[in-house]
């Protein structure tokens, strides 16, 4: 990699701590979730499904929305947009702490925390790939940590907030400092311009990552069905993740291990501490792998991991040890898809439209949460089990990995065939990704 000039590394370097530091103000509301399932019930007397509701409305208008947002902010610049994104966001936990209605709590936290967290999300990653082309797995995968890792830091804070100050408290306190901290970090973030994207250059001898020069709309990308294949893929995925993030409260006081103590602390608060490590550190760590052995090939050995460790995970979670542990390995195996999968589609469309296409397959995230979330939780209901539910998440991750060496990399290969590409812009190049 070379560059024109020490400034503008610095610049890409800092834009990448700024972009780590929004997406760590804005992960609480989806990582911390499980923790308020509970109050929330008891406080507004629904059931568990019902509540269920709210995290897929985040999730789902956290997603859904994103081409707009990536539009808005390929057209208009990240500052603006991102601020308002952290102000919406903090703004719905403080709003939230006032509701005594499901109603309430769908337009606050499921609503207005979705939208404001959906802008910052897709903005951050769409903006990281276009400044990182030579190392786009690894810098996806530091932002996407950031969104993974961050509530790392608030769990324990809020599981005693909740617990000395009550829901209400908890949510206005933390809603004003996550957005404040986003807000900030918003003020500082800009796209990078051409001349500075021209001086990146790939050293194909280094990586395995290729990609194509030529910039695919938004309407091209979705005439191809890689494109498809690839949101059919993220679907999938991302409902074994959010499954466990949202269920995790339920199967922990099923299993009852919830309250039990190890190493001096709360079986289900620490689940969720060591998750956000694991969760964070998973999508640099695969994201710099696949720089190297390349997206698919990555693919098949993390989504195989997931398979394995949550079907691990179901038969020992009667144990808070283990079942602290393994979720945490549950989510090494899990959280990487926010690295792979915009890395994999820039790689595959182009730079130019990478916000905007990338908001597209990140709808498959609010699919996902859907699938995971309330219809997980009727599937329990249903059977009085977890049993199917469990079953049918790792047959999700399992054929997701197949599919990836299987379908995914042949499409591909034919397809940046009629591509110039970089990193290798011959045949023998692309003809590596059969391998």
């Amino acid at each position: 990699m070379s560059t024109t000039g020490a400034t503008g590394v610095h610049s890409r370097w800092m834009q990448l701590v700024l972009g780590l530091v929004a997406m760590m103000a804005i992960s609480s509301p989806q990582y911390v979730w499980a923790l308020f399932t509970k109050p929330l019930t008891e406080s507004l007397g629904v059931s568990l499904a019902e509540v269920q509701v709210t995290f897929s409305l985040l999730i789902v208008l956290q997603t859904f929305l994103s081409p707009l947002q990536g539009y808005l902010i390929d057209r208009f610049g990240p500052r603006l947009l991102l601020s308002v994104g952290a102000v919406l966001s903090g703004g719905s936990w403080v709003l939230a702490a006032h509701i005594d209605s499901l109603m309430g709590l769908y337009l606050t936290y499921g609503l207005l925390g979705g939208v404001g967290t959906g802008i910052i999300y897709v903005g951050v990653v769409g903006m990281m790939v276009q400044w990182f082309p030579d190392r786009r797995g690894l810098a996806a995968g530091m932002v996407a940590a950031g969104y993974g890792f961050g509530a790392v830091l608030t769990t324990f804070p809020i599981s005693r907030s909740l617990g000395n100050n009550g829901f209400e408290n908890t949510l206005v306190t933390f809603g004003i400092i996550l957005g404040a901290v986003g807000i900030l970090a918003a003020l500082g973030m800009r796209r990078p311009d051409r001349d500075f994207i021209k001086t990146v250059v790939i050293k194909p001898q280094k990586t395995k990552m290729i990609s194509t020069q030529r910039s695919y709309t938004a309407p091209e990308m979705l005439r191809s069905p890689i494109f498809w294949l690839l949101f059919v893929m993220m679907t999938m995925m991302s409902t074994t993740g959010l499954m466990v993030i949202s269920q995790m409260g339920a199967i922990a006081r099923d299993f009852k291990v919830a309250d039990v103590l190890v190493f001096g602390m709360a079986a289900l608060p620490l689940a969720l501490t060591i998750d956000r490590v694991t969760n964070g550190f998973t999508r640099p760590f695969f994201g710099w792998v696949s720089d190297k052995i390349g997206r698919e090939n990555t693919m098949f050995i993390a989504f195989g991991l997931e398979g394995l460790s949550i079907t691990a995970w179901y038969f020992v979670a009667h144990d808070p040890l283990w079942f602290a542990l393994l979720s945490g390995v549950v989510f090494f195996g899990w959280g990487e898809i926010f690295s792979l999968f915009p890395s994999i589609l820039t790689d595959t469309f182009g730079v130019g439209h990478a916000t905007t296409n990338y908001g597209f397959l990140y709808m498959a995230q609010g699919v996902g949460s859907v699938l995971g979330g309330p219809v997980a939780a009727l599937l329990y209901g249903a059977t009085g089990s977890w049993g199917p539910v469990f079953t049918v998440v790792v047959s999700m991750d399992i054929l997701t990995a197949l599919l990836a060496v299987l379908v995914l990399k042949p499409l591909r290969r034919a397809h940046l065939s009629r591509s110039d590409v970089v990193g290798g812009a011959t045949g023998a190049a692309v003809g590596s990704l059969a391998h």
